[in-house]
């Protein structure tokens, strides 16, 4: 478990992980909780989580940021509203990732 999380915490960030890594084919995912930034939101009081989350798909490639986003909306739709209240994406192809690298 991720040290200072509570096991629903890890669990959920570790659905929501998989969600991406899986519904996606990533090749690289990361996942910030950002929930603590977020205290006295509406959506905090229900226990929903804020994350940030960047994803390195080829199913990316040739694809605008709306349409990167719908897919990782796709992924983990089934996580929002009661496990994700808000998240952020970071959404890139391959080719894009490894010049951010550079």
């Amino acid at each position: 478990m991720a040290e200072g999380k509570t096991p629903v915490e890890a669990t959920r960030e570790a659905r929501l992980r998989e969600r991406v890594r899986h519904g996606l084919a990533a090749e690289h995912v990361e996942l910030a909780d950002e929930s603590g930034r977020h205290v006295g939101h509406p959506g905090a009081a229900g226990g929903a989580g804020y994350y940030h989350v960047v994803v390195v798909s080829p199913r990316f490639v040739g694809l605008d940021r709306v349409a990167r986003h719908r897919l990782v909306y796709e992924a983990v739709g089934d996580l929002i509203p009661d496990e994700v209240h808000a998240l952020a994406i970071s959404a890139y192809a391959p080719d894009e990732w490894r010049a951010r690298k550079a």
